[in-house]
């Protein structure tokens, strides 16, 4: 979390593929050919697996909400208090912008 202004803070989601990445990429430089074709694969796959900003967003939101057994509008006050209530550090303007549909990038 990181904030912009005094009123405003946007949260990033992030994953640890490109930790898993560099692994697999590592690992296949060092690998016996034997055991190349394997890890071909297992990196493919981690490259297909990653997930863009707002899918995470979308899951994270998703579990979180489901934490607290909340299955109402998220465009309303109660979404809002559920995710205060399973993300009890989260300000109100944080959930509030949570809940939003991302803006397209211009």
């Amino acid at each position: 979390m990181w904030g912009t202004s005094k009123n405003q803070t946007r949260l990033r989601f992030v994953q640890d593929s490109d930790e898993v990445l560099a692994a697999l990429e590592r690992t296949l430089a060092d690998a016996p050919e034997s055991e190349r074709p394997g890890l071909r694969r297992a990196l493919a796959v981690a490259r297909a697996a990653r997930l863009d900003e707002d899918t995470l967003r979308t899951r994270w939101l998703d579990a979180r909400l489901a934490s607290v057994a909340f299955t109402g509008d998220r465009d309303s006050v109660a979404a809002v208090r559920a995710l205060r209530e399973a993300e009890p550090t989260l300000s109100l303007t944080e959930a509030v912008s949570l809940l939003r549909p991302p803006k397209p990038d211009a």
